[in-house]
């Protein structure tokens, strides 16, 4: 990759106060993301994904911050922008999809007058263009009759209708990055592939950039063309999709790899078990010294319990965090 990337995070650090101290709930953040690219970022819930999501849109609030780093949109530093300047960059420039649509929309605010929002607000539109801009906007993300949703409230839609509502939300003043946190949470099957294909489409038709969180790393090896994983608020390993997937590097990896069902194998025939990563992901206030893996993984040995990993540059291209890597 050359030139200037669209978003650079470098070494951020994001703190949580708890009343008695601060801590990293995450740290040593470094990634980028080019013009028009697909960028994932995986891992098991309470690893730090969606935290970060949220510093790189300026929507941290307390008890956590940025305790450090830089977040550069453009080359230009944003992470230290006034309230007023980041408003103007959220929505306009960089747009996220949250979650849980069902508590990201305003349950008392018709779902047209919440799209339409983002025109006046942004592109200085009149109330009447926006409501006409709104239903335009319904019929670019596939929703039947978007004349008559646009008079429906969130709790009148299913889950899928409301998941294009955010996706209309988030596109509508053509943002340069898309977030998506989650974006096919709580769908079925089908309609996951229908959201993620809509995304896709649209996002191409715009050049517009997409930073993909997601435990489904199905979705991500599909969607993606590099890979971020993050655990326990680091980023273990990045490479490029086909190759985390093919050949992981660090023992997590390996392990969400190997969680996984293959076609035809015993364990997606319900014959055997599926693998799984013994433990849990610790609490933000309870990381273990050395590698913050160590206590799940059957590669650790002692300087792994003491010594923090520092960051490799793989011969094959990508980076990882592991004293072992493969």
């Amino acid at each position: 990759m050359t030139g200037t990337p669209l978003i650079e995070v470098e070494d951020l650090r994001i703190d949580l106060d708890d009343g008695s101290r601060r801590v990293a709930a995450a740290e040593g953040i470094s990634f980028r993301i080019d013009r028009g690219e697909t960028f994932g970022l995986v891992g098991e819930s309470g690893c730090g994904k969606s935290i970060t999501a949220l510093a790189l849109i300026g929507l941290l609030r307390p008890p956590l911050s940025i305790g450090g780093g830089a977040i550069r949109f453009e080359g230009r530093e944003i992470q230290h922008l006034s309230a007023a300047r980041q408003r103007e960059l959220r929505g306009n420039r960089i747009a996220m999809i949250f979650q849980e649509p069902m508590t990201a929309l305003n349950p008392v605010s018709p779902v047209g007058r919440q799209i339409a929002e983002m025109f006046v607000l942004h592109q200085g539109k009149s109330w009447r263009e926006a409501d006409r801009l709104a239903v335009e906007a319904l019929a670019s993300v596939r929703v039947p009759a978007p004349e008559r949703r646009v008079k429906d409230y969130p709790h009148q839609l299913s889950g899928g209708m409301r998941q294009r509502v955010m996706i209309a939300i988030a596109l509508a003043c053509g943002p340069d990055l898309l977030i998506a946190d989650e974006p096919t949470t709580a769908l079925d099957v089908t309609v996951q592939a229908e959201i993620i294909e809509l995304m896709r489409n649209l996002c191409a038709e715009r050049g517009t950039a997409i930073l993909m969180i997601s435990h489904d790393l199905g979705l991500v090896a599909n969607v993606c063309r590099r890979v971020a994983v993050m655990y326990a608020g680091r980023i273990v390993e990045e490479r490029g999709s086909a190759d985390i997937f093919r050949a992981p590097s660090h023992p997590y990896t390996q392990g969400l790899v190997d969680s996984l069902p293959r076609l035809g194998s015993r364990a997606a025939l319900g014959r055997t078990r599926l693998q799984e990563i013994a433990g849990v992901v610790p609490a933000i206030t309870a990381f273990p010294d050395g590698c913050r893996f160590n206590p799940r993984c059957a590669r650790a040995t002692d300087i792994c319990r003491t010594a923090a990993p520092e960051t490799t540059r793989l011969d094959a291209g990508g980076l990882v965090r592991c004293h072992h890597h493969a």
